[in-house]
């Protein structure tokens, strides 16, 4: 519970220091959930180029698989060798990519002010906030969804002081939901959809 009023009171500050557009995209808030997913060249905040991001809406009980954003991303330099191995993207296949301040418009025009969901969400909002901040005035003021806080409280309740095992196979494999092939971004917001769902049906959503 005070997890939630602090997000409230966080979003209101926040909103309140917006300007126009983006009070009036993030303020539309239809109850839905958005998934959401960034594929990045470094595991470390301050280094990290935003290669793809991808959201998914989550109405309910149903996953809008159809109603879905993604976006390649031109970074301003090439990917490693060690990223086209993790993400299996290539320098060519960024040649369609947007730049990244067109692409974070297009982002926050699909989320608007609904409540973003992620797995590990913190690590994907501080990316984001690193480049969103400077063009709004202020971190997104979106409230967040943690699906492993969620996975964890479920698993807690049928084994009380147990260690909880937070590993996304773990999970994907605990809560029986398709193995989607890993770092893709758009495969990645749908599976976390999906733990979500599931975790929703067994009371923990």
């Amino acid at each position: 519970m005070h997890g939630k009023l602090w997000q409230s009171w966080r979003r209101l500050w926040r909103m309140r220091r917006l300007s126009e557009p983006y009070r009036s995209w993030l303020s539309e808030d239809d109850g839905a959930l958005v998934s959401i997913d960034c594929e990045t060249t470094s595991l470390k905040v301050k280094e990290a180029e935003i290669l793809s991001i991808a959201a998914v809406r989550i109405e309910g009980r149903r996953l809008r698989a159809s109603d879905a954003f993604y976006t390649l991303i031109k970074p301003q330099q090439a990917p490693g060798p060690e990223n086209v191995q993790i993400h299996g993207l290539r320098p060519r296949d960024f040649s369609e990519g947007l730049p990244l301040h067109e692409a974070l418009l297009q982002f926050l025009r699909f989320i608007g002010g609904r409540s973003l969901l992620g797995y590990y969400l913190e690590y994907d909002l501080a990316v984001l906030n690193k480049y969103l901040t400077p063009m709004l005035g202020t971190a997104l003021p979106n409230c967040g969804v943690e699906v492993s806080g969620h996975y964890y409280d479920w698993r807690f309740a049928a084994h009380p002081g147990a260690h909880i095992d937070l590993r996304w196979d773990t999970m994907i494999a605990n809560l029986q939901i398709p193995a989607l092939p890993r770092h893709d971004a758009m495969n990645d917001a749908i599976t976390t959809a999906m733990m979500y769902l599931a975790l929703q049906a067994r009371g923990h959503g």
